[in-house]
Order: structure tokens, then sequence, then C-alpha cells
């Protein structure tokens, strides 16, 4: 049997991804063609709808789709797991009870609260009664640390159960620090540092986001293995200003 994303996570797989911000079919089966361990669908920072992003899932057939959510709310943990996603991440969770809070819209009863309905996860109730014995063990919860009260809070929020990971946010964390975007900058370094070593001594994976390979590179050999890189529309943007440069210099 092939195991989960969330299996393979917990297992301490290295798995590369990417993010997709715009709802298209074309460039989904492509990432997917090229052989992405998963998909990171951003629904905090672009318009994409419920609708959207269940459409997504269904493009990308069998390659785990994890949906950042606009916040740790209820109504979008459901819609993301009733759509099919394989996890979700969750923004700005900076305490040990709003983490808690997230586990307990993620999981069904008696380890949650999440909500019972006939959704695509299920195949629409044709698989109702499998679906519901293995989700709670499928699905991935992970939480972002993205800002100081994370960071000061994280041994509290790493002991939480049923929190698979933690995506560590470098530029909203530099931005709480009042050092936008400076991440660089001992302090916010040193905050990051701290967040992966706590999750680390507790058997907690991590994962980040970088712009480019060499960067993520530095992360993954410090032990991060949830890896993020590149945004489609920005890949397809640099892509293109290459081509024209080359048409015009070249």
């Amino acid at each position: 049997m092939v195991a989960s994303f969330r299996q393979k996570l917990i297992a301490g797989e290295t798995l590369l991804g990417t993010i997709v911000t715009v709802e298209s079919p074309e460039i989904v089966e492509v990432l997917c063609h090229i052989g992405f361990d998963w998909l990171f669908i951003e629904t905090e920072h672009s318009p994409l709808s419920a609708a959207s992003v269940q459409r997504i899932i269904q493009f990308a057939g069998e390659t785990p789709c994890v949906v950042r959510l606009p916040a740790g709310d209820e109504v979008f943990v459901k819609r993301a797991f009733d759509a099919g996603a394989a996890g979700i991440i969750v923004p700005q969770v900076n305490s040990a009870a709003e983490a808690q809070r997230v586990v307990s819209y993620s999981k069904y009863p008696p380890s949650g609260s999440r909500g019972v309905g006939l959704t695509r996860a299920s195949k629409f109730g044709l698989n109702f009664d499998s679906y519901l014995a293995r989700a709670n063990g499928d699905t991935a919860v992970i939480v972002q640390a993205e800002h100081i009260d994370a960071v000061e809070n994280i041994e509290e929020i790493s002991d939480v159960p049923g929190i698979d990971a933690v995506f560590i946010g470098p530029y909203d964390l530099s931005a709480s620090l009042n050092k936008v975007g400076q991440l660089q900058d001992p302090e916010v370094t040193n905050a990051m540092r701290h967040v992966h070593n706590t999750c680390l001594d507790k058997g907690l994976k991590t994962g980040i986001y970088g712009r480019s390979p060499e960067v993520l590179t530095q992360y993954r050999d410090t032990g991060y293995t949830l890896l993020c890189c590149g945004v489609d529309i920005a890949v397809f943007a640099d892509a293109a200003l290459r081509v024209l440069d080359n048409l015009r210099n070249g």
C-alpha cells in the first residue's frame, strides 16, 4: 500500500513542493508530471476560492495537495479536507490553545470535532466508511511559526498532540521583529533556529519556503524536510523575463 503524505512526512522523508496560486489545469498537470512530491495550494495570499481549491486537487490526481488556509477557522479547515487535501498549513498559530483548536477542527471524533459530510474526500459518500476509518491517520496538520509569539511559545505548541510539522515563515517572522525582509539578521535567524531545534528535539518535522534551490539546500542540510520552492506565477514571470532579455540582448 502506498504511504500517505502524512506518513511520509512523519517518517522524515524529504518532500519537495512548489506553490500554486492560479487555477490552471495545465500548470498543475505540468508540475505533477515534473515530479514534485506535493503541491502547496495558496489561499492566504491568493484569490483562490474553495471551489478552485477542489478543482486544483482534482487536476493534481495522485500528487498530494496541502492547502495553506487564510486562517485557522473551522470552516476553512473543513472545506480543505472535504475537498480532498492531504494536509493543511495554518498561518499565525501563536499558542498551544490555537494549535489545539486546529487539531480539533481537523480530526473526526473522538480525536476532534470535524464535521461529517458527503464530500469529495469520501468520493461523495461512495467510500464513506473507509474514508472515516482512515482520515484521522492520513491527513496532515501543519502549523506555521511566523511570529515572535509563536517562537516564544514553541515549546508548548510543539507538545500539542496531532501537530505533524511546523512550517516556519521567515518573512512574517522578520516583520514581527520590526525587521521586514532582513532574513539574515541575527535576531531573525536565532528565532528560526530556536523553533527548528525545539521541533527536532521533540521529533517534530519542520518545513520552510525558499525562493531558490540554493537557499533551500542550506535548510535541508540542517534538518528541514518539508521544503517548498517557487510560486507558479513568479516562475512564469522569471522565465518570460529571461526569454525577453535574450531576445533583446542575446
